[in-house]
């Protein structure tokens, strides 16, 4: 909470970096032989065609450069889901997918996993256009265990991977990121 801005977004950039790297390797590829400039061949591999990312708004867009940055011409995909304060019930504003989202592995943004009412929200939408949960990879950096519990009972296919789970959640995480706290 005390560090600066710049040292929060430089350590978050980097546990999003990793997240996003450790998400990639869940996706499906292909071997494929790759002709250095040299000439010489090298076995390698390649990701199959048909992955996105969906960023959950506003914390979620956070996380959408380390994915550019690793897949450069990567589709995404937004969600903007608002909770009440008071009950906690998550509402659906805005959802903007790729048109073919269905036949699409889907790495969820969002990296402050509390409730997870607003991801259980989420992967509800998803699925109302045709993605299997089985599909979905959510990308997360903090977690806690009751948010991570929710998600897997109403979800039990969905893969969760996060950096940290602790009981309690840094919720300031967008306003310092964006700087509007």
């Amino acid at each position: 909470r005390k560090s600066s801005r710049g040292d929060f977004v430089f350590s978050a950039d980097r546990l999003i970096r990793l997240v996003v790297e450790e998400g990639l390797n869940q996706l499906p590829y292909t071997e494929c032989t790759v002709t250095t400039p040299t000439g010489h061949k090298y076995e390698g591999v390649r990701f199959e065609k048909g992955n996105c990312g969906v960023s959950i708004m506003r914390s979620g867009e956070a996380m959408e450069q380390g994915l550019r940055d690793c897949c450069r011409s990567i589709r995404i995909g937004k969600i903007l889901i608002q909770s009440d304060e008071e009950t906690q019930r998550a509402k659906v504003y805005y959802a903007k997918f790729p048109p073919d989202i269905h036949r699409r592995k889907v790495l969820l943004m969002y990296p402050i996993l509390s409730t997870g009412n607003t991801v259980i929200e989420a992967v509800k939408v998803l699925v109302e256009h045709g993605v299997q949960p089985s599909v979905i990879i959510l990308l997360s950096l903090f977690s806690t265990p009751h948010g991570a519990k929710s998600i897997i009972q109403e979800f039990p296919e969905i893969t969760i991977l996060t950096t940290e789970v602790h009981p309690v959640a840094p919720t300031h995480f967008g306003q310092k990121y964006f700087g509007t706290d």
